[in-house]
């Protein structure tokens, strides 16, 4: 339904917009009260009785009959201004002032409630819009300028005082610093970020006054992706949303037709019939009930509010939904398949051992610290560290390629450099120890000028929720649950048994991960939610039913091709956005069910006569009221947990 007749109070002090917002209905409700008190207990002349109720009328009616007007100049009829407006000059002409007041009333307070209702769904999404910096202290010639964050450019430093928010995604310059990350993922507790650690827009510095190099302009920053991915989430229309607005506008003619009939059939039989009495003035009341029933109103606000709702809820609890069909097609999973590495364990490696046998230790970490050195993989970073710290230093890179899912093909210090998995070697020909296929880690082998060298084995720790996040799964019903890691099948098996996940594979390819996902969804009945965080994770995001990426950390692409984005990190945040998606699907179709339901039944009962122009009112204006705060349960904390 459309906003008509409240206009947007500028005013300062709140109380007084409030008041100016509901001062109409609530003159009309006097005068409608007073005026039946009256009408009851004391005889009015025809024309004051009329002037009364008019008055009445004005305040909450005016609105809707210039918002009518508005529409038919552009061509649109049958709308709900058109119908209320006429249904209510009927009820006039017949002498029905109190009841023509009535609709109009109810009308008024529908959409009181219905603004109230929206204004909750979106105070979650809007506080994204009133968190977005506006200003950013920018370091120059030693100066510090407060500029605009769109004049900053990539590689200039930026300073946030304490208490401030973060205007910028940038790199940390200095000492660890603390810092309050829930406008971007939800949780209320604070994270601390290490010296060189990445830094992104609308956190705020808790503790100490920091200093960023900025990586990514303004319209790229993760604050900026959070906000244009969650203001899109509103436009993409559920399937029932979808349908629910067309049928609307077959709908709304149809029963305007048939409200015709109910004046028309009966006179026309009564030319037939001499003998059946034909009472234009009842037949137009009962034509009146029709046109008051027929308004879709329950429908075209309850069902949009609950997609919204949903999305504001889940924004809360640091999901982002992109659309609501994507809270429609959550709801139906029933298989997850989960990617290991930053989705169910930490991505956060640290080297466990270094074996060098074919090359001197000190030789072999710069070797280590150069090749991979230029990889941003975990591993790759992890490893570096280790070497760095240790060796005197990289050297000459003179070629360098990564290999998807297998590791590094390098030239460095002039010899030919293989640093990868054992699949990486068994290609190249080279031979190694057989036991290093069986070690529980991940073990980066070497490879020199085409002979085994050494290998490092690196290990990857679980994130604190990985097996609660697995039961909460089974709880909301997920039948299937599957790991797909490009690590070796070893790792892989045991992450598998100490979460408890049902089907595990290792040593995957992209390209692998595809056709496992083919596979699972072409079981009967089958909806598929992968759950990912790397860039490799990007075809299968896209191709399952809905693709759910772990956003704190995970690769730009993964989240743009996302379909949901777990800001917190947690992989058991998937069973609450199931949860959710569930939750808000039920109240939709409750809303179609009462609207429904309620709106046959009047009707039927408006035909023969037996209903008023008030279970009209009721049927349209008090259904839409009941569908409103039944989709205001979406936001309901405890919904969530169900």
């Amino acid at each position: 339904m459309k906003k008509h007749q409240h206009s947007t109070c500028c005013s300062d002090n709140a109380r007084e917009c409030t008041t100016r917002k509901y001062l109409p209905a609530i003159v009309s409700l006097c005068l409608l009260v007073g005026g039946i008190a009256v009408d009851n207990y004391s005889a009015m002349n025809a024309v004051a009785r009329l002037t009364w109720f008019l008055v009445a009328y004005l305040p909450v009616g005016w609105p809707v009959l210039a918002a009518a007007g508005k529409s038919l100049s552009r061509g649109e009829i049958f709308n709900e201004f058109s119908l209320m407006s006429l249904a209510t000059f009927g009820a006039f002409v017949i002498g029905e002032y109190p009841e023509g007041v009535a609709v109009m009333l109810f009308y008024s307070v529908g959409e009181l409630f219905q603004e109230a209702a929206v204004s909750r769904a979106k105070r979650n999404i809007n506080a994204l819009v009133d968190a977005r910096p506006d200003v950013a202290t920018v370091i120059r010639g030693g100066e510090a300028r407060v500029v605009d964050p769109g004049e900053v450019v990539v590689g200039e430093t930026i300073e946030v005082k304490v208490g401030e928010r973060v205007p910028l995604d940038g790199t940390l310059q200095g000492a660890p610093a603390t810092f309050d990350t829930s406008a971007l993922t939800g949780e209320s507790l604070p994270r601390e970020i290490a010296g060189g650690g990445e830094v992104l827009a609308g956190m705020i510095a808790t503790d100490r006054v920091t200093r960023l190099v900025v990586t990514r302009p303004s319209e790229q920053s993760a604050f900026a992706r959070v906000l244009r991915m969650t203001r899109e989430a509103a436009e993409r229309k559920a399937p029932t949303e979808r349908f629910i607005h067309a049928f609307a506008r077959v709908y709304t003619p149809v029963v305007v037709g048939c409200a015709l009939l109910v004046v028309a059939l009966p006179w026309v039989l009564s030319l037939v019939d001499p003998s059946f009495g034909y009472d234009f003035q009842e037949w137009f009341r009962r034509g009146l009930i029709f046109l008051v029933i027929s308004c879709p109103c329950a429908l075209v606000i309850s069902i949009p509010l609950g997609y919204f709702g949903g999305i504001g809820a889940a924004s809360r609890q640091g999901i982002l939904f992109k659309g609501g069909n994507y809270l429609d097609a959550i709801a139906r999973v029933n298989t997850v398949v989960l990617d290991k590495t930053g989705t169910l364990t930490r991505g956060d490696f640290e080297v466990q051992e270094v074996a060098c046998p074919g090359i001197a230790p000190g030789d072999f970490l710069a070797l280590l610290a150069t090749v991979e050195g230029a990889s941003t993989h975990p591993v790759a970073r992890a490893i570096t560290r280790y070497a760095s710290a240790r060796a005197a230093g990289d050297g000459p890179l003179t070629r360098v390629r990564e290999v998807a899912g297998r590791g590094i093909d390098a030239t460095a210090f002039g010899k030919e450099v293989l640093l990868g998995n054992a699949r990486l070697l068994d290609e190249a020909g080279v031979v190694f120890p057989g036991e290093l296929r069986g070690i529980p880690g991940t073990v980066v082998l070497c490879a020199v000028d085409g002979r085994y060298a050494g290998h490092v084995v690196v290990a990857d720790s679980l994130k604190e929720d990985a097996a609660r996040a697995i039961v909460a799964l089974r709880e909301v019903g997920v039948r299937r649950v599957v790991m797909l890691s490009g690590d070796s099948a070893v790792i892989v098996r045991d992450v598998a048994s100490r979460t408890g996940v049902d089907e595990a594979h290792g040593d995957l390819l992209p390209g692998d991960k595809v056709e496992h996902v083919e596979r699972l969804k072409a079981f009967p009945g089958a909806r598929v939610a992968f759950v990912g965080d790397g860039i490799n994770d990007a075809p299968v995001l896209a191709l399952s039913d809905v693709g759910i990426a772990m956003g704190g950390l995970g690769s730009d692409m993964a989240i743009e091709t996302a379909d949901v984005v777990i800001q917190t990190d947690q992989p058991a945040k998937v069973a609450t956005a199931i949860r959710l998606g569930r939750r808000t699907r039920r109240v939709v179709v409750q809303n179609i069910v009462l609207a429904f339901g309620v709106k046959v039944l009047v009707l039927g009962m408006g035909a023969a006569g037996v209903a008023t122009l008030w279970e009209a009112v009721f049927a349209d204006v008090g259904v839409a009221l009941l569908a409103i705060f039944n989709a205001s349960r979406v936001l309901a904390r405890r919904g969530w947990r169900e």
